[in-house]
Formats: structure tokens, C-alpha cells, sequence
């Protein structure tokens, strides 16, 4: 599968995921904006965890970004295990979904 699209789908599962992680945590301020913020931050995950080339692991390069664009999300909202923790496993699966059925053009 083409490395574009296959981040591309990890990120909007991520970002649905995480969505309806939002909206059913029984989080006391949710709105358009912060469902938007989890959905795109998710979505650049995916994208860019499937990407990644560190010379390292996949797994471990897509886990790697998966924290670094987590960070600003997990400071603002003050909820770092969570946030940072779905951003490690997610950035992990995608790289781990790259390194399985992705091919390079």
C-alpha cells in the first residue's frame, strides 16, 4: 500500500478515535474547537508516524513523533498520561502499520 494514503487512513482512524475518546471520557468542557484539536493532532500522527524515516525502528520513530506532536496538546489541556500516552501508542501502531504493509513509491 502507497505510504501516503496508509498515513493517511491511520490518521483519520486515530483522529475518530480519539474524538470519541474525548466525547465519551466525560471531559466537562468539550467543543468544536478542542474535538478539532484531537482530530488533527491525531491525523498528523498518523501521517507523519507512518512517514518517519529516523534510521531507527519504524515502530520506534513513529512512537518518537507521535510524543513530539502530542506535547503541545498535553500542555495546554494539562492532562499529560492521557494525551501523551494515546499520542506514544498511536505514533507506535502507525509506525508499526508502515513497517508491515506499506511499500515506497
Amino acid at each position: 500500500m502507497n505510504l501516503r494514503l496508509l498515513g493517511v487512513l491511520c490518521g483519520v482512524a486515530f483522529g475518530i478515535a480519539d474524538v470519541l475518546m474525548t466525547v465519551l471520557g466525560g471531559h466537562p468542557d468539550v467543543s468544536r474547537s478542542m474535538l478539532f484539536q484531537a482530530f488533527t493532532s491525531r491525523l498528523a500522527i498518523g501521517i507523519l508516524g507512518v512517514n518517519i524515516s529516523l534510521g531507527m525502528d519504524r515502530v520506534l520513530a513513529g512512537a518518537l513523533a507521535g510524543l513530539l506532536i502530542s506535547l503541545p496538546d498535553a500542555f495546554s489541556l494539562h492532562s499529560y498520561i492521557g494525551v501523551l500516552g494515546t499520542g506514544v501508542v498511536f505514533g507506535a501502531i502507525a509506525g508499526c502499520a508502515g513497517k508491515k504493509w506499506a511499500h515506497r513509491d
